[in-house]
């Protein structure tokens, strides 16, 4: 997906979201019905990491308007959130 953002591909990053989903679908039901030993626990941790960083390089790409957005939302008073 990173590299479908990287060349501003919006329909190949829409594909990897789908399969994404999926895959984490998938991830998630098994993880309901085993439990990891601890070395397997750290190594999920640490791919789940790289996702999250992959992801947000992702949404940097194809949204950069959203970082600009980040310190506007931060001035928002917190009671203006809830609404």
């Amino acid at each position: 997906m990173l590299q479908a953002a990287q060349a501003q591909d919006r329909e190949g990053v829409a594909r990897w979201e789908d399969v994404c989903a999926q895959q984490i679908a998938h991830l998630q039901r098994r993880a309901s019905e085993e439990s990891l030993p601890a070395p397997q626990r750290r190594e999920k941790s640490g791919i789940l990491l790289r996702i999250l960083r992959n992801d947000a390089q992702v949404r940097s790409l194809m949204e950069p308007w959203s970082e600009r957005l980040e310190p506007l939302l931060s001035l928002m008073p917190p009671s203006a959130s809830r609404n």
